[in-house]
């Protein structure tokens, strides 16, 4: 961090007073700069993200995930050679492979973010970071509904498209049928798996982007996050996320 001289001035009649305030002040502002980076504590959820995918840091009053963009389990989509790699013959694969592309990405969200008043619709590309490290999108893939997709997914729900791996369905390579985290959304609230942890079972008060205001296996307090909805999607899949951002979404580059 640079040190900055501060050139403060003081009129005095016709007689202009100029007094550097280099050192003491200097130091104080670069204090204070370095307190706003470093004061608090990262939410205790993003401890389940995979830290060999994701770099996350406090900066200010916000979170910032980086993120390699690269799933942390097997998928064809790895290519054959790679450590990962599995062979899935019943998925009708993109041409793509997850090695061919820098998914790198990085977010940033509100520490406390704060339900909008008003929705948000998601948009085509990444609306989240899932806790693999890689990238969550909605229920649309191309121009169209997913379901025209639906073959090139692999057995966790994602695949390549156009320029990254991601998710569409409930990620089974860590998470099916269960109170599991998925990751984080645009606007900073978590998302979780079909199940809640303050009932163990299936949440009924959800709103209509899958939300609710309870405990998590995160936080004693309740706090509103999202859950993938319980409701079967071409009679055999779970999408992560179908509806509306309820807080203020934030850019994912």
């Amino acid at each position: 961090m640079k040190k900055k001289t501060i050139l403060h001035r003081l009129f005095s009649g016709s007689t202009i007073l100029t007094v550097l305030l280099a050192g003491f002040l200097a130091c104080s502002s670069d204090t204070e700069e370095e307190d706003m980076v470093t004061t608090g504590e990262l939410h205790a959820a993003f401890a389940e993200f995979d830290e060999n995918n994701t770099d996350i840091y406090l900066e200010g009053t916000n979170v910032v995930i980086e993120t390699n963009g690269l799933p942390n389990h097997t998928s064809v989509y790895w290519g054959p050679g790679q450590s990962l790699y599995m062979e899935e013959p019943n998925v009708e694969t993109t041409p793509s492979i997850i090695p061919n592309f820098n998914a790198e990405a990085t977010l940033r969200v509100p520490q406390n973010p704060q339900l909008a008043s008003s929705s948000t619709s998601t948009n085509m590309g990444a609306i989240g970071i899932a806790v693999s490290g890689a990238a969550i999108f909605n229920d649309q893939e191309g121009s169209g509904p997913l379901n025209e997709a639906a073959a090139s997914l692999d057995y966790t729900g994602g695949h390549i498209g156009p320029a990254e791996y991601h998710y569409h369905l409930e990620p089974t390579a860590w998470s099916e049928d269960d109170e599991n985290l998925i990751g984080i959304l645009a606007d900073g609230f978590f998302i979780y798996g079909r199940k809640c942890n303050s009932t163990g079972t299936y949440p009924t008060d959800l709103d209509a982007s899958g939300g609710h205001t309870h405990t998590t296996q995160h936080s004693d307090e309740a706090e509103y996050h999202y859950h993938i909805q319980n409701e079967l999607y071409l009679n055999q899949y779970y999408v992560i996320f179908p509806g509306d951002y309820q807080g203020s979404p934030n850019a994912i580059n």
